[in-house]
């Protein structure tokens, strides 16, 4: 599939220019941390390019699972030395990324993961 190939080179090359190009002008982002699906490009690509800046030091894809137009791709990262193990759930239309769902395990990451990623938009907001 191009797109989750494309997905995967905005990950190892940090392209956020390929990310925002990669994003369906109407894709929704489901947050494990917000309780509302965000709708839209440009705030799909905020949070992701903030997760990319905030989770990216020791992120790694560990399973990948796909069938037709929908990806589910596992992840591990650290952050403030909390284990974080999550699944981000990709669905895919004409070749860009409609929906991006991401389920963040255990509790505890949660809280860590909303407090970088809070930190992120934050500073995305005033540089």
């Amino acid at each position: 599939m191009e797109a989750l190939a494309r997905w995967h080179h905005v990950m190892e090359e940090g392209d956020m220019d390929a990310l925002f190009d990669l994003l369906h002008p109407d894709c929704v982002f489901v947050s494990p941390v917000v309780h509302t699906p965000q709708e839209g490009r440009d705030i799909t690509y905020a949070y992701l390019r903030a997760a990319n800046k905030a989770l990216s030091e020791d992120f790694q894809y560990v399973r990948e699972v796909v069938q037709d137009n929908h990806a589910i791709l596992e992840f591990t990262v650290m952050v403030d030395g909390i284990f974080v193990n999550g699944v981000d759930m990709i669905t895919f239309e004409n070749d860009q990324i409609i929906e991006f769902k991401v389920m963040v395990r255990p509790l505890k990451a949660v809280n860590a993961v909303w407090k970088q990623m809070g930190a992120m938009l934050e500073r995305q907001k005033h540089g």
